[in-house]
């Protein structure tokens, strides 16, 4: 048969259709630094220029055979149009992703602008997008990304401000993380009317090493099933660390996929959940990419794929110093080992 063209692949892919191979995506950052250094520019320039944005992601996936391209790459893109600064480290000649200067100090300053969508950077991701979906002449699928609720707070106020209001201000934190749902839900929904082909909810700071199973029922379940119960498929829930205590309640929540790092027993979790549900995951990417030899790339894509994952996605961003070869035998490898249906997922 024909082999299927990218986009296509992906989107059968979320239809539960049979597809040609494995596909090999991520909804979260992929940009590499061979992509960086083939266009002539810095690290630090690709979060402030659309052009740059769009064509780092295209020129990734092209040079190593990537499905997908996902913007943007950094998680202050919200923050920042929310009033809270962003520190861009502009000089820099090294891998620096941009953070949070300057956050609410306590639930009584918080304030949301009307207007945010049309500040800060959110513009520049917007153009991002609609170049990655015009340059890439559809062969891409697009993914789009937004932090989840718990984790956005976390972008916005200090982490343990948060989570002692959990036990002595439960009704301001309820309020507070139920503006970012809303917010969640706007940013999401503008991104799917840009046309992003698949929307990632980043959950990804409300894993069991955070906060425990209790909590998170109380305070994060409920939220992101309002969030998907709001947005167009296909949609899916990442959430990073320990999420074995969590994941039958994580399928509860209404995503199309549910994506998981290397803290997570794959195998247990596909037992829990059979093989209707549509799981991605789970390799350390910095650990897998950066730091081991390429000889043992193959077998951590393989392991992830004998566990019972549909697609093999890096458990968070894959770092932009990925060794080249690294990048390639796990792309290989899936396109190889992935001929095989998965659970959730046949082949035509």
């Amino acid at each position: 048969m024909t082999e299927m063209m990218p986009k296509e692949r992906i989107q059968r892919f979320f239809n539960r259709e049979p597809v040609d191979v494995m596909p090999c995506f991520s909804g979260m950052g992929m940009v590499t630094v061979q992509a960086i250094e083939q266009m002539g520019i810095r690290f630090a320039e690709v979060h402030t220029s659309a052009e740059y944005m769009a064509h780092s992601a295209i020129t990734t996936a092209e040079l190593f055979g990537f499905d997908a391209v996902v913007i943007p790459y950094d998680m202050c893109t919200v923050p920042e149009a929310l009033g809270r600064g962003v520190s861009l480290y502009h000089d820099s000649e090294e891998i620096l992703y941009p953070t949070v200067p300057s956050k609410w100090a306590t639930l009584d300053e918080v304030e949301i602008p009307t207007d945010y969508l049309g500040k800060g950077r959110m513009p520049v991701v917007d153009e991002a997008l609609g170049i990655a979906k015009s340059k890439s002449d559809g062969r891409f699928a697009v993914g789009g990304w937004v932090l989840g609720p718990f984790t956005m707070a976390g972008q916005l106020i200090e982490l343990d401000v948060l989570l002692k209001g959990t036990r002595r201000q439960k009704e301001k934190v309820e309020n507070f993380l139920s503006q970012m749902t809303d917010l969640v839900i706007q940013v999401a929904r503008h991104y799917q009317n840009l046309g992003v082909d698949y929307m990632n909810i980043r959950e990804m700071g409300s894993g069991t090493d955070i906060i425990s199973p209790r909590v998170w029922k109380m305070f994060i379940q409920e939220n992101l099933q309002k969030i998907f119960s709001a947005l167009k498929s296909p949609r899916i829930l990442h959430i990073c660390g320990s999420t074995d205590m969590i994941i039958e309640m994580m399928n509860e929540c209404g995503a199309d996929a549910l994506s998981v790092d290397q803290k997570n027993n794959v195998a247990e979790t596909r037992k829990k959940l059979g093989h209707e549900v549509l799981l991605l995951g789970n390799f350390n990417p910095y650990e897998t990419l950066v730091q081991m030899d390429a000889s043992e790339v193959e077998q951590v894509i393989k392991t992830c794929i004998d566990a019972g994952v549909d697609a093999v996605w890096p458990g968070c961003d894959i770092w932009p110093d990925a060794k080249k070869e690294n990048v390639e035998t796990y792309v290989r490898t899936v396109r190889g080992y992935g001929k095989r249906p998965s659970p959730a997922v046949g082949r035509v």
